[in-house]
């Protein structure tokens, strides 16, 4: 995967939550643009137990060369111990693709 190359990480979190996040990427330049998905529910299993939570779902538009500062703030944002944070390359139109890479750009 090349640096510049838009990529697509996934999120869940609390609904209360998940504006403060979304602002918080967008604003560090660090996403190019977050889609949240309200209701969706999710079940784990944490320490041992099957768990189940109604979340948001962040879809977080970002190049690969940001995901490791988007990471390392999201841990700071997130109210979870352990955030989920899935990176899956994605294709596009060239114009959209370019937004993303101009609106991660360093300024």
């Amino acid at each position: 995967m090349h640096r510049r190359d838009v990529v697509q990480v996934l999120t869940s979190c609390p609904a209360a939550a998940a504006d403060d996040i979304a602002v918080a990427l967008v604003a560090e330049r660090l996403a190019a643009c977050v889609q949240r998905i309200d209701g969706v529910r999710s079940t784990y299993r944490w320490q041992g137990a099957v768990e189940s939570a109604v979340e948001s779902l962040l879809l977080i538009k970002t190049c690969a060369d940001r995901v490791d500062a988007l990471q390392a703030r999201l841990v700071v944002l997130h109210p979870y111990a352990l955030p989920e944070l899935l990176t899956m390359p994605v294709g596009g139109s060239a114009e959209y693709l370019g937004f993303v890479r101009e609106a991660t750009s360093a300024g």
